[in-house]
């Protein structure tokens, strides 16, 4: 157990693999961390990580994508979610490989998973450790990306992608006591959005106005967040582990041969990351 450290999982889509395989190694090493907090693809990957289910992770968005493309124009056109959504969240936890409830109920370790209100416009920030279907619930929320994906109530109040507002939480970790972060990335150091970002047309969301204002300064807010992070990095106050290289790989990708190099650098990056107490 890494003391007073927060681990920070970005979400990025199949970019998540790199995630994947950083939380492989931190297994096989038994590094734990009191503090782990996920948004969309990094609360799903961060599951795995709670439970310690190696490899259940990279199963999911690896084999299982390969076995049965659960992602994709067709499951939007069919079911109005680009992704198979009985699939992910509720075949794979509770049949094909069971999630294992009564290990991360029983850990010791908080584990935060981030969506963004509809009606706010703002992030809420989740934790549960005694009900499955909550869980899911939160999970399947912070990963329904707008547009593509449908609005996933939580408690009776639409979610959306955490990472609308928040994709990479530092500062939430940090207010909640954890001034020493271990930050997982899913983009290189120099990485920026395009700046004209998503517009949200008028008739899309109309009944949640705020949302709409999140979504259209989403990436001038995820700007600021890499810019923040890199600033952090540099002054020694907090650790990044990242793809060495731009990505190749979508955030919808189904190249199973990208998603299976992408989770070896992942795993490789974290192996020769010396995690460290910091003064």
């Amino acid at each position: 157990m890494i003391a007073d450290t927060a681990l920070v999982l970005e979400g990025g889509g199949m970019r998540g693999v790199f995630t994947c395989g950083v939380l492989d190694n931190f297994m096989d090493r038994g590094i734990r961390f009191p503090y782990v907090i996920g948004v969309s693809a990094g609360a799903c990957n961060g599951l795995s990580y709670m439970s310690g289910q190696r490899g259940r992770a990279k199963f999911s968005n690896i084999d299982l994508l390969e076995k049965y493309r659960y992602i994709g124009l067709r499951h939007l056109f069919k079911e109005h979610n680009i992704l198979d959504s009985n699939l992910l969240f509720n075949e794979f936890p509770n049949r094909i490989l069971p999630y294992d409830y009564e290990a991360y109920f029983h850990s010791e370790e908080r584990f935060v998973m981030v969506t963004t209100n509809c009606r706010t416009g703002r992030a809420e920030y989740f934790e549960e450790k005694s009900n499955p279907e909550r869980v899911i619930n939160i999970v399947k929320a912070s990963s329904s990306l707008p547009f593509v994906c449908p609005i996933t109530e939580v408690d009776g109040v639409p979610m959306l992608d955490g990472g609308i507002v928040d994709s990479i939480p530092v500062r939430h970790a940090m207010e909640e006591g954890y001034k020493r972060c271990v930050v997982v990335l899913t983009r290189n150091r120099g990485y920026r959005k395009n700046l004209h970002g998503t517009k949200v047309p008028s008739f899309i969301y109309k009944e949640y106005p705020r949302l709409k204002v999140a979504i259209n300064r989403r990436s001038q807010v995820y700007n600021e967040q890499l810019e923040e992070v890199e600033r952090m990095e540099d002054e020694g106050l907090i650790q990044v582990i990242r793809p060495e290289k731009p990505i190749v790989v979508d955030r919808i990708e189904q190249d199973i041969n990208k998603l299976n190099a992408l989770y070896e650098e992942g795993y490789q990056c974290a192996a020769r990351w010396k995690i460290e107490p910091q003064e």
